[in-house]
């Protein structure tokens, strides 16, 4: 009998719902953009109404409408969702206030408990999954951060000092499971939001980013770095132990209970630049690729392949959210001249992506003293060949895609193939699932001229700082 295996995959956009069979491949898929973040003030950026359970359902409806099988060949669920919110539920599992985004200030702070009739605090992930299944627990792994987890036991702190610093008492928090544990099972009010079966286990994953991991096929190895492309960029390699305190880079839960991710620091609205500027180029772009046959994506990644290499002069910095340690930072795009057009300001932008990944990756590999000898490349932004080969010639190694790019997705369906049982091991689970896509070599020539662009990027923030500290004073 043929089995499926259902990968909810919430990200910081949309949502996407992918059944998958359980060879990996996929069979049915749906997609849910999110809606506008509401950020009625500096430093606030929470989801409208309950946008992330709607995006669920939405996505989940369309997915389950294209699968071509039986839904009873159905095995589980697994549930993916974005990392680092925070989600303030009354004691029915309805929210107290909005969830707040990765992008929300507030959450950097210990929490606050500003709505009366609050009795839990949770996750995206342990909001979700209540949703689906009426039990108030959540992955272990989706509490990095400010969360008061024991980094080694994977449960909460029993010290009075940690739980202190989070702000929030021991009876708010949730219930912890291990990544591929069952949270629970499809409840009927859950089947008829999502469409998806009523009684279906459904199974803890991790963070967006270990789940994206483990669904590319990141190897155990310490040579392997994958670069994740989503709305935040980030770097990572597999890592052996928690390491506390490091400088250049900090410890992720991964995929495999007891396991770990060493992530570099990032790129805040990574991919969300490329979108933006697709989206303020307009009916210009758009007619452009319709007159091409493409998207405006594909047009724009076309017209860019056609620019050298260093989009002659223009360098991109991408500060286009400022960190929370550097409010007035903003993005910087620097160097232009009469050759430059949309085409030059999208390669720049591909470009700052690989500088800065290059740069902060380079530091965490001083740091754990190792050295990197290939990439693998993840998220929409993989399914650029432009991309990977900028990706490749700025860090001079062979650069591979999975074949599915979107490992979210696929690894929550992994976590729940050995929840349910389909592959008795996470190992055996991503051997049979996961696949690799192509692979782009380095250009030598273009790695030379990046390496010296790459000196010139790092020095920018340097000289634009205090002029964007006095901008900040005058304007905000």
């Amino acid at each position: 009998m043929a089995r499926y295996l259902i990968g909810i995959d919430n990200g910081s956009q949309s949502t996407k719902v992918t059944v998958f069979d359980e060879r990996g491949r996929a069979v049915a898929a749906g997609r849910q953009p999110l809606r506008p973040y509401h950020a009625p003030e500096p430093g606030v950026v929470e989801h409208p109404g309950d946008d992330l359970w709607e995006s669920v359902g939405a996505a989940a409806r369309a997915a389950m409408a294209a699968f071509p099988g039986d839904p009873g060949e159905i095995a589980g669920v697994g549930l993916c969702t974005i990392r680092f919110c925070r989600a303030v539920l009354r004691a029915d599992g309805s929210l107290a206030q909005p969830v707040l985004s990765w992008m929300d200030e507030r959450l950097s702070r210990p929490y606050e408990h500003t709505a009366a009739d609050a009795r839990w605090v949770t996750t995206s992930s342990g909001h979700i999954g209540q949703r689906m299944t009426g039990r108030f627990r959540d992955t272990a792994a989706n509490c990095a951060g400010t969360w008061p987890l024991d980094p080694v036991t994977w449960d909460w702190s029993d010290d009075p000092d940690v739980l202190a610093r989070g702000g929030i008492p021991r009876e708010m928090l949730f219930e912890l499971v291990l990544p591929g544990e069952v949270l629970g099972t499809v409840t009927p009010d859950a089947a008829r939001h999502t469409g998806i079966p009523e009684g279906l286990p459904v199974v803890a994953t991790a963070n967006d980013k270990a789940v994206e991991a483990l669904g590319c096929g990141l190897p155990d190895d310490e040579g392997t770095l994958l670069v994740s492309l989503g709305t935040y960029v980030a770097a990572m390699s597999s890592g052996r132990r928690h390491v506390p305190g490091a400088a250049d880079f900090w410890t992720n839960y991964a995929s495999v209970p007891h396991t770990y991710l060493h992530e570099s620091f990032g790129v805040r609205r990574g991919m969300w630049t490329v979108s933006w500027l697709r989206d303020l180029l307009g009916e210009e772009a758009e007619s452009a690729a319709r007159a091409a046959g493409r998207t405006a994506e594909e047009h724009l990644n076309h017209e860019a392949a056609a620019v050298p290499a260093g989009s002659e002069g223009l360098l991109t910095v991408l500060d286009w959210l400022a960190p929370t340690e550097a409010p007035f930072r903003k993005g910087t795009m620097l160097g232009f001249d009469g050759r430059h057009g949309r085409h030059h300001m999208y390669r720049s932008i591909l470009e700052g992506l690989a500088l800065t990944l290059h740069e902060t990756s380079e530091r965490m590999a001083g740091e754990l003293d190792r050295s990197w000898q290939r990439l693998l490349i993840s998220g929409g932004g993989a399914e650029s060949d432009l991309m990977m080969r900028i990706f490749a010639d700025v860090f001079g190694l062979p650069a591979r895609r999975a074949e599915i790019t979107g490992g979210a997705g696929l690894g929550a369906a992994i976590c729940a193939a050995v929840g349910t049982g389909v592959h008795p091991s996470f190992e055996e689970a991503r051997a049979a699932m996961v696949r690799p896509g192509a692979e782009f070599a380095p250009d030598a020539d273009h790695h030379r001229l990046y390496a010296r662009l790459g000196a010139v990027h790092r020095e920018v923030r340097q000289h634009t700082d205090p002029l964007y500290r006095r901008l900040h004073e005058i304007t905000g």
